[in-house]
Formats: C-alpha cells, sequence, structure tokens
C-alpha cells in the first residue's frame, strides 16, 4: 500500500492540471504560433511559467486505482502487476485465466 500523502499529492495534482489545462493549452498555442510577434509570444512564456508546476500534464504519475502503487501499472485495467494477479486468480477480470503448469 503506498502512502496516504503520496496519494493524496497525485490527486491535488490532476485537480489543478484539470483546473490549468484550458489557460495553459491557450498560452502554449501563443508561444508555438510564429506568426505572432516575439514580445507576445515571450509575455505568454512569462504566464506559463507564472502558473503552478503541479499544473503541468507533464506532472502526473499513474497509481493503481486500488492500492496506489505508481510502479508496474496497467493502462487498460488502472491496476498494479500485484493487484491485477491476485484480481485474475479471484476470477474478478473478465476474460483473464492465470497460467500454471
Amino acid at each position: 500500500m503506498a502512502k496516504k500523502s503520496m496519494v493524496e499529492r497525485e490527486k491535488k495534482r490532476e485537480a489543478l492540471v484539470a483546473q490549468h489545462a484550458a489557460k495553459r493549452a491557450a498560452l502554449k498555442e501563443i508561444v508555438n504560433d510564429r506568426s505572432k510577434p516575439v514580445e507576445e509570444r515571450f509575455k505568454a512564456t512569462l504566464k506559463l511559467a507564472q502558473m503552478p508546476r503541479n499544473s503541468s500534464a507533464t506532472r502526473l504519475h499513474n497509481r493503481c486505482q486500488l492500492t496506489g502503487r505508481p510502479h508496474a501499472y496497467y493502462r487498460k485495467l488502472k491496476v498494479s502487476r500485484i493487484m491485477l494477479r491476485e484480481l485474475g486468480s479471484n476470477g474478478e477480470i473478465p476474460g483473464l485465466v492465470k497460467s500454471s503448469w
């Protein structure tokens, strides 16, 4: 089980990303538009730098929905390898059969 503080920090980051996504996208569009004047693009860059760092989508880290584990994460199922094996053994994931020989 992951530390509760880390799971809560990740939730806070997700909320910040959602809150600032539109504004960040608009500023990035201005920065990447080569037809705009350099001064305007520079001002947009400064505004982007003033925004909270945790509002950037690259700061998000995938975590298991059940345990909060950050490593060995299966995107399709949103669980870690450990929980995938456990759920598969219990027959809770349709179509998944744990092999044994």
